[in-house]
C-alpha cells in the first residue's frame, strides 16, 4: 500500500494518528509485537490506509525501528519529544504535537483527526471509516463500542459490604432482551472534529456518536497475557481471500514476482578470491521455483542494489529480467509496475534486509526470507520457513502454485 494522496484543494484533510511509543513495561517492543505475522503497529497502518476518507496516515513515535516499519508500511512518522514519550504523557497529547507537525509540512490544518490505537489488533478498516464518518456527518467526536451484555459487579471497598451490581439491582435479575443495552468502549478509533479537539485538549466534547463494531474483534493488548490470546485468534479473525484462515499467497493473489537478490537468493554471504573477485552461492531448488512461475505465465523481476555483475549473470542464467545497482529500490518497481501495467497491490516482492522496506510498502504482498532482519520480518504479510540462499524462493512459489515443486 502506498501513502494516502495528499488531498486535493477544496477536500477536507482527514489526519488518523497512531500513537506508537517504543517504551513498553507490559509488554516489551509491544508495538512491534507481531500478530498474524503483522507487527501491531503495521497492521494499524494498513487499516488507515485502506480506510476510505482517510487522506493521511501518520505514526508518532520516539522509536526508530518502529518508524522504520511504519514508513515501510506506507505511513508517514512524526517523531515524538520526549517530553510526550513518557509513561505519563497522553494520547491526546500526541495526537496534537502530530497535528502540528503535519500542518507545516503540508500547510494545511486537518478537518478531521483520528486517533487509532495499534494496540487493539483487530481494527478494521470500517472501524476507521466508521468513526471518520460520524464526524463528516455532524457529530463532534466519535468513538467505536461493542455490545455488551454482561453483568457489572463492584467491590464495596471496605471489605464489609461486599460487592454490589453497578448497572443492574442485585436483588432482580432481568431477561437479556430486558435490559437496556450496554455498550463497551473498545479503545480501537476514535475521531474528533480537530477545532474542537484542540479547544477541549480531550477526545469527547460535544455531541458523541457511537460507532458499532463487531464484540468478537474487541481485544486491547496491554500485558503478555493479551499478546498471546491475539496471536491464539489471529488466524480465525484475519483470514485470507481465499477464506484459509491466515492463507498464504496463491496464484489468484498474485499478478507478479519480484525477487531481492543478496540475503534472499544468496545466503547474504560473498566468497572473494585471491584476486578480488567475488562469488555468491545460490540454491539450485530457487532456480526450480523460478521456472515454474514463469512456466505458469507470472512476470519476474530481480531487483537488486547490488552492483557486482552476479546479479546480472544469474538472471540470464533464470531468463528473467533484472534491475541492479539500483539506488531507490521503491521507485524502480514503481516505474516497473507501471511500465507492466501491473497494480502493485497484485506484486509478491521477497525481502530480507531494511533497504527492502519501501518496497514492502509499495506492494500487496511483502513477503520475507526466514533470517531476515527482524522489522522486515514483521513488516512482511509472510515469512518463509526456509532461509535466503536455502530454498526460500522454492517454497514461496509451491505456495503460490499450491503444490509442492520436485
Amino acid at each position: 500500500m502506498s501513502p494516502a494522496t495528499p488531498a486535493a484543494p477544496g477536500t477536507p484533510v482527514v489526519l488518523a494518528v497512531i500513537p506508537a511509543r517504543g517504551g513498553s513495561k507490559g509488554v516489551p517492543a509491544k508495538n512491534l509485537a507481531p500478530v498474524g505475522g503483522v507487527p501491531l503497529v503495521v497492521r494499524a497502518v494498513r487499516e488507515c490506509l485502506a480506510a476510505r476518507g482517510v487522506t493521511h496516515t501518520v505514526v508518532s513515535t520516539d522509536d526508530e525501528a518502529i518508524a522504520e516499519a511504519a514508513r515501510g508500511a506506507g505511513a508517514e512518522v512524526v517523531r515524538r519529544p520526549a517530553g510526550i514519550a513518557g509513561d505519563t504523557a497522553t494520547s491526546e497529547a500526541a495526537v496534537l504535537h502530530a497535528m502540528d507537525v503535519h500542518a507545516q509540512r503540508h500547510g494545511r490544518e486537518a478537518e478531521v483527526v483520528l486517533l487509532v490505537q495499534c494496540t487493539s489488533p483487530f481494527l478494521t478498516r470500517e472501524d476507521v471509516e466508521g468513526v471518520a464518518a460520524a464526524v463528516a456527518g455532524g457529530a463532534d467526536s466519535a468513538l467505536t463500542v461493542a455490545p455488551f451484555h454482561g453483568f457489572v459487579w463492584r467491590d464495596g471497598g471496605d471489605g464489609t459490604e461486599g460487592g454490589h451490581g453497578v448497572n443492574h439491582d442485585k436483588a432482580y435479575r432481568p431477561r437479556r432482551q430486558d435490559r437496556p443495552q450496554d455498550l463497551l468502549e473498545t479503545g480501537a478509533a476514535y475521531a474528533m472534529r480537530a477545532g474542537g479537539f484542540r479547544e477541549a485538549g480531550h477526545r469527547f466534547f460535544g455531541r458523541t456518536e457511537l460507532v458499532r463494531t463487531d464484540p468478537a474483534r474487541v481485544l486491547e493488548v496491554d500485558d503478555p497475557h493479551d499478546l498471546a490470546r491475539a496471536r491464539a485468534l489471529a488466524p480465525l479473525l484475519d483470514g485470507g481471500t481465499d477464506g484459509r484462515p491466515g492463507a498464504l499467497p496463491a496464484r489468484d493473489d498474485v499478478d507478479a514476482v519480484v525477487l531481492d537478490f543478496d540475503g534472499t537468493q544468496t545466503d547474504d554471504r560473498v566468497y572473494v578470491d585471491s584476486d578480488g573477485r567475488e562469488t555468491v552461492a545460490v540454491h539450485r531448488g530457487d532456480g526450480l521455483g523460478i521456472a515454474a512461475l514463469r512456466r505458469a505465465g507470472l512476470p519476474l523481476l530481480i531487483l537488486s542494489t547490488e552492483e557486482n555483475p552476479v546479479v546480472a549473470a544469474r538472471a540470464r542464467k533464470l531468463r528473467i529480467p533484472v534491475l541492479h545497482g539500483v539506488d531507490r529500490k521503491d521507485l524502480a518497481l514503481k516505474q516497473w509496475c507501471e511500465e507492466q501495467g501491473i497494480a502493485p497491490e497484485r506484486v509478491l516482492y521477497v525481502g530480507n534486509d531494511v533497504n527492502d522496506l519501501p518496497c514492502f510498502g509499495l506492494v500487496g504482498w511483502p513477503v520475507a526470507v526466514a533470517g531476515a532482519h527482524d522489522v522486515v520480518r514483521g513488516a512482511a504479510r509472510a515469512v518463509t520457513s526456509t532461509p535466503g540462499g536455502a530454498g526460500a524462493i522454492r517454497e514461496i512459489a509451491s505456495w503460490i502454485l499450491g503444490k509442492e515443486l520436485s
